[in-house]
């Protein structure tokens, strides 16, 4: 079918344009919809991973306290004299306990849970914290690479386009953060 015949059609006086109309009014409320799923999907997504990035900053501020001030040498790592040298001290915090407060989640069977009312509008799990401290002394100092925190976690939310035809969106959100004395 031709798009002129189309146009022929709607603009007919004879009511045969009534089906046409009501199709593609139909399609477009799904498109709508799928449309706007995929925002609504994207906004969580992006308000979980600002909550993870903020409660991962958290603590990889927490290590400040730790912090061998290396001002002269340009750089700075987790560490604390101890008797003869200076040994490694990092603190991984509690990111999740951070997480139910900002968010206000729930612990239910492994996972953290969010809901709306009644329904679950999403769940973490699989936190995983690394770590990476500079090395004291380095021979070649690195001013870029500083004290970093890299962390993922598993994001699931329900898609309420479909009903429950349609799995879950799952992600594995990636955040890092780097701690940068400031003199």
């Amino acid at each position: 079918m031709k798009f002129g015949r189309i146009c022929d059609i709607l603009r007919s006086k004879r009511g045969s344009s009534f089906p046409v109309v009501v199709a593609v009014t139909l399609a477009l409320v799904i498109v709508f919809c799928g449309i706007s799923e995929y925002i609504r999907l994207m906004i969580v997504a992006q308000g979980v991973r600002d909550a993870v990035q903020s409660a991962v900053i958290s603590t990889i501020n927490d290590n400040y306290d730790d912090v061998y001030h290396g001002v002269r040498e340009g750089y700075s790592g987790a560490y604390r004299p101890s008797a003869v040298d200076f040994e490694e001290s990092l603190d991984y915090g509690d990111i999740y306990s951070r997480l139910d407060q900002l968010l206000g989640l729930r612990q239910e069977n492994g996972y953290h849970v969010k809901y709306a009312g009644d329904e679950m509008e999403f769940r973490l799990s699989d936190l995983s914290v690394d770590i990476d401290n500079m090395s004291l002394a380095p021979a070649s100092p690195d001013n870029s690479k500083g004290l970093l925190a890299d962390a993922v976690i598993r994001l699931e939310v329900p898609v309420s386009f479909g009903g429950k035809s349609l799995p879950p969106m799952v992600i594995n959100l990636r955040v890092k953060a780097k701690y940068m004395p400031i003199f």
